[in-house]
């Protein structure tokens, strides 16, 4: 097959950590075709979706004493070619929130493509609606008290019926922005203008559970199906267990609540194209459903010695 990632600069990724380099790297070893390339390299020409794109080479990640190790010198790109992405049997939308402007101007791009030759993974539309903070309110259930709202007396009287609360832009990632909040913080005030840019963007604000300290636990959906989860741990003063801010992972298995969660996700998933995709748990409860660029495969993999890129991959040849 002919696969094209939409990515951020590659020079930017880690081999170790990133999933969308873990995706291309199966692919590669599978003998797929590899092509990169970045939102602004996206055009509309003739009615169609074209890029400029560079075939690319990968040298996988080795596991050593635990850790993965990259060499040096772990990707090889080829020339640079504008090519019609119509001629792809797939394209991996893999950019890196914040799903801005720009970001919905290229899911636009994307939609000029023919779904039954190229397959876009997640859909274009399904990027669009799926906020990754709003979609999880569809799930209402499965989620502890949670708001939203850019009002300061709404989200005073939130925190103080539940003594504590976690504040979080809609529309950031990696745990970016997120706050925790009590009543009696000095600047309550403060941090609310700030978070809501005075009052002109909502926030979600959450019940705090104290189950964070024991992980924020990331699962891995393909196709509406669970197929590995990471625990992530906050370290030091931080109460973020995010990867990106320095959470520490750890193997965790599924809890048959959480499996119960996931069915009830899933034909939502699948109906709106999100093929793949990790939803976050903390203590039993839904917090988010990522879509634009999940994360967390290379560690799933480390933990239990399996290849969750492969699968997708093999799941893609399937589907074709």
């Amino acid at each position: 097959m002919k696969l094209t990632f939409i990515i951020d600069p590659i020079g930017k990724l880690d081999p170790t950590h990133d999933t969308s380099v873990a995706l291309m790297e199966a692919a590669d070893r599978l003998g797929h075709q590899v092509w990169i390339t970045q939102a602004e390299k996206l055009s509309v020409v003739g009615g169609e979706a074209w890029a400029f794109v560079q075939q690319v080479k990968l040298v996988p990640v080795q596991l050593q004493d635990g850790r993965w190790v990259a060499q040096p010198d772990w990707y090889q790109l080829g020339n640079v070619e504008f090519q019609p992405l119509g001629e792809m049997d797939a394209v991996f939308m893999r950019t890196d929130p914040p799903a801005d402007v720009a970001y919905f101007y290229a899911t636009y791009i994307l939609d000029c493509l023919d779904p039954a030759k190229t397959l876009v993974v997640n859909s274009p539309s399904g990027l669009r609606n799926a906020n990754e903070k709003m979609f999880a309110l569809q799930f209402a259930r499965w989620m502890t008290e949670t708001i939203v709202s850019r009002d300061k007396v709404v989200i005073r009287q939130f925190v103080e019926t539940h003594g504590a609360a976690v504040l979080k832009p809609l529309g950031g990632k990696g745990g970016e922005g997120i706050l925790f909040l009590t009543p009696d913080d000095r600047n309550f005030n403060s941090l609310i203008e700030v978070s809501t840019g005075r009052a002109r963007e909502p926030l979600m604000i959450q019940k705090f559970l104290p189950a964070a300290t024991d992980g924020d636990k990331r699962i891995i959906l393909l196709d509406g199906k669970p197929i590995g989860a990471v625990n992530r741990i906050p370290t030091g003063k931080e109460f973020r267990g995010n990867m990106a801010v320095g959470g520490r992972s750890e193997k965790v298995d599924i809890t048959d609540r959480e499996y119960q969660m996931c069915a009830e996700i899933a034909p939502k998933l699948q109906a709106a194209g999100l093929y793949f995709v990790g939803i976050d748990t903390i203590g039993g409860y839904l917090t988010e459903i990522n879509v634009t660029s999940p994360t967390g495969i290379r560690e799933i993999d480390r933990f239990n010695n399996v290849s969750l890129g492969q699968s997708v991959m093999e799941w893609l040849v399937a589907r074709k």
